[in-house]
């Protein structure tokens, strides 16, 4: 049980972080797409992904609003697997796993 179990976190673990990566690629590709959010200082930068999120200072056409909306739901379904996986923990712990 305890093997399976550590294999298992494993695999999530390595699954929420891509997705997360996966979002995190899509907010550089909205701030590139958006001109008030462009990094004009040739340094490297974190990912404005708030502003992404919040839908503030970026671009309002179509294709944009599309990747953040993809960008959005990737962070729902990494969200809800975090939660899935508490939950599966709390469950674990009732039952005496």
């Amino acid at each position: 049980m305890d093997t399976t179990f550590y294999v298992l976190a494993s695999i999530w673990a390595i699954v929420m972080i891509v997705i997360f990566i996966m979002a995190i690629r899509l907010s550089y590709r909205i701030e590139a797409r958006s001109p008030e959010l462009i990094n004009k200082t040739g340094l490297p930068q974190r990912a404005k992904i708030i502003h992404t999120v919040t839908n503030w200072k970026v671009a309002r056409d179509e294709e944009t609003q599309g990747l953040r909306r993809l960008m959005n739901l990737l962070l729902l379904v990494n969200l809800a697997g975090l939660v899935l996986f508490w939950i599966g923990i709390r469950a674990l712990r009732i039952h005496g796993g």
